[in-house]
């Protein structure tokens, strides 16, 4: 058999590039868009449904990335039902006389309500008049019942007014024992007053109620401590204000308040209110107990959250699914066609105009696109997320209007990012001059043994970069096998520890194969102190281990990144442009060589949205990109020695770094079983 001769070969200028040409621009502007929503076709067809019906439990939960558009979809597909206002109903709680602490709810027509409290209001004051006057108190009373009853009688109120006669007929003889200061102090004096909670009388349209900051008063409502009369004290939440439309709460908030959002599910299930007197804490009102009669009127909830949030509630409560059964998942890309391209660019250019932000060139287009790729690190989706694009819009409009131009072309939209990029880049810089200095101890060049560069990616708020980390390995003849530092001090999350857990699986698939593995191995970041997550090193963490067993010297001046599974497969990252732009930098900070270069997997090559600085230092040969499939290709390409091939029997050919690796395994097994010996 024969070795296949291949070898990896580095991007050209051309396969690293990624722009949108003017023609495209012109294409999509020429095509235009009159969606008022982009990119999100099941998120507006699952809200469609859910705001449609109006059967229990169909209530919503939309979730997705902050500034993917969820609230202005919502409310405007709200803003598409909420003609229609056969659902809305006057409520008006009276007192209920039997049991007053227990407010009666009267449910009327829109408008209806307004007109049946002023008519109680006017009943009220007649009553406290007759009540001065003593005289024939109760027929009198009982004959201003009758006329108002009659007014109404074409409504359910016959309960309440016969409750109210009762009434009536005990305050006769009671006012007979008051004066007239007493009696402007007895409950009569307010007592027949309603209270109209919520009225429609000048709706013209289903109510929708933002409530950003959900608390127990400020969805369910309140009682104020100084009124003595119970239906009297009763403010409206939110809630009761939606009734007959819609309330929008924002999940995380709703989760923050503790029992609030059990309170929610009660509601729901029962459509049951329990408000309750007493100054409390945080809008909770506490002590003497308040609870009004609750009608069942409709009310469509929709919560607004995050993945994690609907993960949360689905995983850890049973009944979440039942009152939430729609769920609406805003999508954080769209694909790229030239729709899309259509729909961004007027999106755009709506904003610009309604904000009176200078025109916008055809050449910002094509940066605002490539923006709009890099945000999701993808060269076939564009981004929904568009309150990113409208902050790079605003940005340059204001840098626009500094210098004096009177449109925002191409160059402004890079001088944006440039700027960007400079205030928040002094953790970069400083890391650096590190380098530089000495202080962190990294190689740009020569070779070394169980040493590799990988590259991680290090936030700062919004912010992102690319920096080079040390990855080293020690090995020697044991059965600990391969020990994660990292994990021993403290500081390995639990996606890290499984990428080292692979990299057994691969030494033994891969060349423990008639032999037990029996290594002690070390490996370690160097010079890191916070915590180590994620599987993206998992490949650098294997070629420093394969180097430090074969004794092989490696390539200093490529770094590495890429996850690894047991086959030795090389499988994509997500932070791939800020890392390559982040050893970029660091290799220009102390000086390119033209040698120097980034291995990343080969599926990451459809990610790739580079700054120009990158992609002119590729055209003039002074900087690499090398995409690989698998381990061999990248321990060809650091070490400089051929993969090899195994024979008719199994074993590597001399001459090729996987012979070395097998054969010092087998040494490393020798010594131990001679040491048992």
């Amino acid at each position: 058999m024969q070795e296949a001769t291949t070898r990896v070969r580095p991007l050209t200028y051309e396969e690293a590039s990624f722009d949108f040409d003017l023609q495209t621009i012109q294409a999509g502007r020429t095509l235009g868009s009159s969606e008022r929503i982009v990119g999100q076709p099941r998120a507006l067809r699952s809200l469609t449904l859910g705001l449609s019906l109006q059967k229990s439990g169909y209530n919503i939960f939309v979730s997705g990335d902050s500034g993917s558009g969820r609230h202005e979809a919502v409310k405007y597909c709200i803003q598409q039902l909420r003609s229609d206002t056969t659902l809305l109903r006057d409520v008006v709680y009276v007192c209920n006389f039997p049991q007053p602490d227990s407010p009666k709810a009267l449910v009327f027509p829109a408008g209806q309500g307004e007109i049946f409290c002023d008519a109680c209001q006017q009943f009220n004051q007649e009553i406290l008049a007759l009540a001065f006057e003593k005289k024939d108190f109760l027929p009198r009373s009982l004959a201003l019942v009758s006329e108002l009853e009659a007014q109404f009688q074409a409504f359910p109120v016959r309960e309440y007014f016969n409750h109210l006669k009762a009434d009536l007929a005990r305050q006769a003889t009671h006012l007979q024992h008051l004066d007239e200061k007493a009696i402007k102090a007895d409950p009569i004096a307010t007592k027949y007053r309603v209270n109209l909670l919520v009225n429609h009388a000048r709706s013209t349209e289903r109510p929708l109620v933002i409530e950003s900051h959900p608390s127990f008063s400020n969805l369910f409502g309140s009682v104020d401590p100084n009124e003595k009369i119970p239906h009297l004290a009763m403010h409206a939440g939110s809630l009761l204000e939606a009734s007959g439309g819609f309330i929008i709460i924002d999940a995380e908030e709703l989760l923050s308040e503790s029992g609030l959002y059990d309170a929610l599910k009660r509601y729901l299930d029962a459509h049951a209110l329990a408000l309750e007197g007493g100054v409390g804490v945080k809008g909770e009102l506490r002590n003497s107990v308040v609870r009004p009669q609750m009608v069942n009127l409709p009310v469509k909830v929709i919560l607004i959250g995050t993945e994690d949030t609907f993960d949360t509630l689905a995983e850890g409560d049973e009944r979440f699914l039942t009152l939430f059964k729609i769920s609406s998942q805003f999508d954080y890309s769209m694909p790229l066609n030239p729709q899309t391209i259509a729909q961004s660019i007027t999106n755009l250019d709506t904003y610009a105009k309604w904000h009176r932000l200078l025109p916008i060139a055809e050449s910002a287009f094509s940066q605002l696109l490539r923006y709009s790729c890099w945000y999701v690190e993808s060269r076939s989706h564009l981004s929904t997320q568009f309150s990113a694009l409208y902050d790079l819009l605003e940005e340059a409009d204001w840098w626009a209007r500094q210098t004096g131009k009177d449109q925002i072309d191409d160059q402004l939209i890079l001088k944006v990012n440039d700027e960007r990029s400079y205030a928040n880049g002094i953790s970069e810089s400083k890391i650096n001059e590190e380098i530089i200095n000495g202080e962190m101890i990294i190689s740009l060049s020569g070779t070394k043994i169980g040493v590799v560069n990988g590259l991680a990616v290090m936030d700062r708020g919004s912010a992102s970069f690319g920096t080079p980390t040390v990855i080293s390995c020690t090995v020697a003849p044991g059965n600990e096998g391969i020990v994660n530092i990292e994990h021993e001090a403290g500081l390995s999350g639990e996606i890290h520890d499984k990428g080292l857990l692979i990299l057994e699986g691969y030494l033994r698939k891969h060349y423990a194969r008639s032999f037990p593995l029996s290594i002690y191995a070390g490996i370690a970041f160097e010079q890191s102190y916070a915590e180590v997550d994620g599987d993206s090193a998992s490949s650098s963490e294997l070629y420093a281990l394969l180097s430090a067993i074969g004794d092989l010297p490696i390539r200093q001046d490529i770094a590495v990144t890429g996850s690894v599974n047991q086959m030795g497969l090389i499988q994509p990252v997500g932070g791939i442009n800020e890392k390559i732009e982040g050893f970029f930098r660091t290799c220009q900070a102390t000086g390119l060589t033209g040698r120097q270069g980034v291995i990343i997997p080969i599926q990451n090559v459809r990610n790739l949205i580079l700054p120009y600085e990158v992609l002119n230092a590729i055209k003039e040969k002074q900087f690499s990109i090398y995409p690989i499939s698998n381990i061999d290709e990248g321990m060809q390409l650091l070490t400089g020695r051929p993969i090899g091939i195994r024979n008719a029997k199994g074993n590597w050919s001399a001459g090729n770094f996987n012979f070395e690796i097998e054969d010092r395994l087998k040494r490393m097994y020798q010594a131990v079983l001679s040491n048992r010996g």
